[in-house]
């Protein structure tokens, strides 16, 4: 029910590892780490968002593109601090996924738990399994000429 939009993400994870450059910024946003799986009536989208503020987590959805947006932003610190190892990355990071027609992109809800930000998208009518009822043959009628 998803497809891949960045066939290229691997290539820019080796790329920030070697170069160091780990911070997104608004014009070229980091990705960030994703698990989806369908559970029961739902396709649940969990991406994984660490010290990130609830208020600072952009969701939209146009049509059948389903992108989240968010910043991690450095964390104030006093003068006398000296950074001795800053490995977790900062600023901006994105993620688009292509949502199936079957999905009901009108009732998508949002949780934010633990670094984790979860989405479930509710599987539409039309594209549960249902049973078709047959017609009875007493009802026929035969047309004569």
């Amino acid at each position: 029910m998803l497809m891949r939009t960045d066939p290229f993400r691997e290539f820019d994870r080796l790329t920030q590892q070697l170069f160091g450059n780990s911070s997104g910024t608004w014009s070229r946003p980091s990705a960030m780490p994703m698990d989806a799986y369908r559970e029961g009536d739902e396709y649940v989208i969990a991406l994984d968002l660490p010290g990130v503020d609830p208020n600072a987590i952009d969701i939209d959805v146009e049509r059948n593109m389903l992108t989240v947006r968010a910043e991690r932003r450095p964390v104030t610190k006093a003068e006398d601090v000296q950074m001795e190892l800053s490995e977790r990355p900062l600023g901006v990071f994105s993620r688009q996924v292509v949502l199936a027609d079957t999905l009901d992109t009108e009732h998508i809800s949002a949780d934010y738990d633990a670094g984790v930000l979860t989405l479930r998208v509710p599987i539409a009518e039309r594209a549960k399994p249902r049973k078709i009822s047959i017609g009875a043959g007493a009802d026929r009628k035969e047309i004569s000429g």
